[in-house]
């Protein structure tokens, strides 16, 4: 065998060999991305004025899918949830009633087992109580959600939405990253 012919069939090995290392890396590229996805953590898109002020319209979040597997979510985080009539909407709000407690919304205030919450995350106070006009028990694996912008949110006052359950929770807000200038961790409390 020729010296030239050694050469090319190097060259050949060579480039099969890099093509090869670079299908390794773009799978094993995918695999992470899809591990991430699935277990760690999500990107999605703030739409609508139910949580401002303190998440507003377009606000890009990365949710956490990994701290409920550990841990109770607990209250005041913003959760995200499937709107369950209707495919591939999501809904994102924060948790104020937790499990096994009772839910009220009595002249336009949140209620927690007969006392005032005395949270002040509402703008203002709440025009429609909705389903929560009266007690809602909230069972073992029950949480109740309402949006910061309470008049202009449809939450767990809307007989459409309810009480969730743990197993509808995606996660919790974690990152805002986009807008830039407003880039940073969600605070929760």
């Amino acid at each position: 065998m020729k010296q030239e012919d050694k050469e090319e069939k190097g060259k050949r090995k060579s480039a099969a060999r890099e093509v090869m290392d670079w299908i390794i890396y773009i799978g094993i590229v995918l695999l992470l991305s899809w591990l991430i996805i699935t277990f760690v953590g999500v990107r999605t898109v703030v739409d609508g004025r139910s949580m401002e002020p303190t998440l507003h319209d377009g606000n890009n979040l990365i949710v956490d899918k990994l701290s409920y597997r550990f841990r109770d979510p607990k209250r005041y985080e913003i959760i995200v949830f499937p709107y369950k009539y209707e495919e591939n909407t999501y809904y994102i709000k924060r948790i104020i009633g937790l499990p096994g407690e009772t839910v009220q919304v009595k002249d336009g205030e949140v209620y927690i087992d007969g006392e005032l919450l005395g949270e002040d995350y509402g703008a203002e106070p709440m025009e429609d109580a909705g389903i929560a006009a009266e007690p809602i028990q909230l069972g073992d694996d029950e949480y109740f959600v309402l949006g910061d912008n309470r008049n202009h949110s449809s939450d767990s006052r809307d007989a459409s939405v309810g009480v969730l359950k743990r197993e509808d929770l995606i996660g919790r807000a974690w990152i805002r990253i986009y807008p830039f200038d407003e880039m940073g961790f969600v605070v929760h409390e």
